[in-house]
């Protein structure tokens, strides 16, 4: 079954670089619709052997997630777990990622400057050193406000870019 989304989800998830092996987290998933489309259609059967995994600070959100997501969650595609992105931390067997993304996430889009460092941090031990990162709705109340002005200090991740311009901080289809 495909998930249906809505046209603006619709059109974050298709301008996600989904590649076969990557490992995508998703902060702040909420019922899992991004996550279940990358996972379901596999961004068009393109996800073979990685793995999306969901988070959100919502015990609701990752119980409607799971209720929603059971034949994802089964084929080995998706996993959700319940905890906020500033305490995030890799599991024990578990590898970084490869490319992360967050839609309307307050910790990351300005809303909520101190504990968009804390999750900063936590995205950056939690990814390889070449990651993406993919920040949806920040509308910059100032410059120094956001999170990415600590990039420099952390050096692990960098704003996902198309042919050279930057398009991971500003938002979808706002150029």
């Amino acid at each position: 079954m495909t998930a249906r989304l809505s046209p603006r989800l619709a059109e974050i998830v298709a301008a996600l670089p989904i590649r076969p092996h990557l490992r995508v987290l998703e902060i702040g998933c909420g019922p899992g619709a991004a996550a279940r489309a990358i996972a379901d259609n596999a961004i068009a059967d393109q996800l073979t052997t990685g793995h999306i995994l969901a988070i959100d600070r919502s015990a609701t959100a990752i119980a409607q997630l799971k209720a929603c997501s059971s034949d994802q969650i089964a084929a080995g595609h998706l996993s959700a777990r319940h905890v906020a992105i500033e305490d995030f931390t890799l599991a024990g067997d578990e590898e970084p990622f490869d490319l992360v993304f967050a839609i309307r996430v307050g910790a990351l889009d300005g809303r909520h400057p101190h504990a968009g460092r804390a999750a900063i941090e936590h995205i950056a031990a939690a990814t390889h050193p070449r990651a993406r990162l993919f920040i949806d709705g920040w509308t910059p109340p100032t410059r120094t406000a956001h999170p990415r002005d600590h990039l420099e200090d952390l050096q692990r991740i960098e704003p996902l870019t198309d042919g050279g311009q930057e398009i991971g901080w500003t938002g979808f289809g706002s150029g």
